[in-house]
């Protein structure tokens, strides 16, 4: 039971929305797999790439390359808990019935003798997206017409010939044949009426579509080259994520999957954001299954026509020495100055996004009377992090918080200029949280070094500042764990096994890093989600770690580590 995932994708109705379909793509992400490159031996750009490269067009929104390993899916089952093992054998049994045994065939019987090691399914877009023409577009009157391309690379083409000579007696519909550039395609009429399409090529590769139009427009990519194994940057940055044998690859042509978002009713992205999103050519990844979890390697690149660079700004990797050892969550990055700005470029106009910055300049002065670009973030082009720490000495009162966050951010420098322009905004914050909000502002000690105490006027202590050492400024709010992280503890963040077995170290130096352990999280703050999938997939996880790290100025990585309890 390792194709069926394959073929869903195969199933999916025509007209439903880019958003959905992206969804689909990504749920076979994460059971997926890298590519055979047997057909693609002796082409030099396409080595190592996904089966299919060199034969999918370059249009394609996305591909997923998936392994037909039975070890590797059988150390999937692993992982997990008897919930998720049971939500995954349910749908895999049933697109099994849906797409092999349906059709009378069987996998282990029918297709395993002479399927290679991976399967390749992409998603094409119609030729051109136009809506039906009535007063108002919804979901149901526009036709997407997304077509999708299944590459099945034999590695038997004896087994596969006589297979392919004696189909299965279709018990509804009907077959028929043609050609199309010389090639041979066969078509069928399923039950319900899907209308397949398949063809044998250089009699390496079978493609199966569910759009006769589809089979053309690779049979074309094929013979003319123009697949997207050819396209700009595809190729060079598609081999920074790959590794012997793992289990999912996939590629997004983001320009492109942009600009068919833009005509999703009710998800329509402003011209702003489109335009921001065509500096992106392509996102890729690949993931691979370890004994602990999943690891997701993955590349994205800006357009070779791009003017929009990258600022190559790798140094985050200092504030988990500054955290305890009971963090729950910390999220790092270089330079929150340059973070805000590329935020700001990229959502100016969009709806979706989830601050909108002119929103938070205006909240940021009418709370303060502070201007968030030249009072705050203009001293803040150091190293930052956010982090989630435990009141693991709370005395039950129920005015002490479960936990606290923490802001840490060092200033652009030491110097007494800058270091004066931050101390001149923790003053004026004072001042107004003083005068305009009536709390008390006290100063004191914690570890032998200064800090200002923020209380309410109830008489809890609401927030603390100080100073880490002459450049790190903090911010801890709600619980009082101020003494947790002043003076620098000896038991830190970094030390910890779960925070080194699962923040990939590979990306080094780093542009940011995110770590969250899971499971005590969501033992300290209970999650009540409506979906019962939801709550065993979150279940399911231990840790998360993410590291990112800007490779030139025209891409970046990031390498994803999600370690998973194993399923008893």
């Amino acid at each position: 039971m390792r194709l069926p995932i394959v073929f869903e994708v195969m199933k999916k109705k025509k007209k439903r929305s880019l958003v959905l379909t992206l969804s689909a793509a990504w749920l076979l992400i994460g059971v997926g797999s890298f590519a055979y490159w047997f057909f693609t031996q002796g082409r030099p750009f396409s080595k190592n790439l996904p089966v299919g490269t060199n034969i999918i067009p370059q249009d394609a929104l996305f591909a997923v390359s998936l392994t037909t390993d039975t070890k590797q899916w059988k150390k999937l089952r692993e992982f997990g808990t008897p919930e998720t093992q049971k939500e995954l054998d349910k749908n895999l049994v049933q697109l099994l019935d849906r797409w092999l045994t349906n059709n009378g065939y069987n996998f282990e019987k029918d297709i395993q003798p002479w399927v290679a090691d991976e399967v390749t399914i992409a998603v094409l877009p119609p030729p051109v997206v136009k809506p039906v023409l009535k007063p108002v577009p919804t979901e149901a009157n526009i036709a997407y017409e997304q077509s999708m391309v299944i590459v099945l690379p034999i590695k038997n083409p004896a087994i596969a010939k006589k297979m392919l000579a004696q189909p299965q007696t279709l018990k509804q519909g009907k077959s028929t044949d043609r050609t199309y550039q010389g090639i041979a395609i066969k078509q069928t009429e399923g039950q319900a009426g899907e209308k397949l399409s398949g063809t044998l090529i250089n009699e390496q590769l079978l493609v199966i579509t569910d759009n006769a139009k589809a089979t053309e427009r690779t049979i074309d990519a094929y013979k003319n080259q123009t697949s997207v194994a050819t396209l700009g940057g595809f190729a060079e940055n598609f081999s920074k994520t790959s590794s012997y044998q793992p289990f999912a690859q996939f590629y997004i042509n983001v320009p492109l999957a942009a600009k068919i978002a833009v005509t999703a009713p009710n998800r329509r992205l402003p011209l702003q954001v489109l335009a921001q999103l065509q500096n992106n050519q392509g996102l890729a990844g690949t993931l691979n299954l370890e004994s602990k979890g999943v690891r997701l390697k993955g590349v994205s690149w800006l357009s070779p026509n791009s003017q929009r660079v990258l600022a190559v700004e790798n140094k985050a990797g200092s504030m988990q020495n500054r955290l305890p050892s009971e963090t729950l969550m910390m999220l790092s990055g270089s330079n929150l100055k340059r973070l805000w700005a590329e935020y700001v470029s990229t959502s100016g106009g969009n709806p979706l996004a989830p601050i909108k910055p002119e929103e938070l300049r205006r909240g940021v002065k009418s709370l303060t009377n502070l201007d968030l670009d030249q009072d705050l973030l203009s001293w803040m082009k150091g190293e930052f992090s956010v982090s989630v720490i435990p009141n693991t000495s709370r005395d039950g009162s129920p005015d002490n918080f479960r936990a606290g966050l923490v802001f840490m951010v060092k200033v652009s420098d030491a110097k007494a200029r800058v270091r004066q322009s931050a101390e001149t905004a923790l003053q004026n914050l004072d001042d107004v949280v003083k005068n305009q909000y009536q709390f008390k502002v006290e100063s004191a000690t914690v570890g032998g070094k200064p800090v200002v105490n923020w209380i309410s006027p109830f008489g809890t202590l609401t927030a603390t500042h100080g100073w880490l050492d002459d450049n790190v400024v903090f911010f801890a709010f709600g619980a009082p764990i101020s003494d947790k992280i002043v003076p620098k503890p000896n038991n830190t963040l970094a030390s910890t096994l779960p925070f080194q077995q699962t923040v990939p170290k590979e990306l080094n130096p780093a542009k940011g890093q995110f770590f969250l352990d899971m499971e005590r999280t969501i033992k300290s703050f209970p999650l009540n989600l409506e979906s019962p999938a939801q709550q065993a997939l979150l279940s399911a996880i231990q840790t998360i770690g993410i590291t990112t790290a800007v490779n030139d100025n025209r891409s970046q990585q990031y390498d994803i580590f999600v370690e998973l309890k194993k399923s008893k």
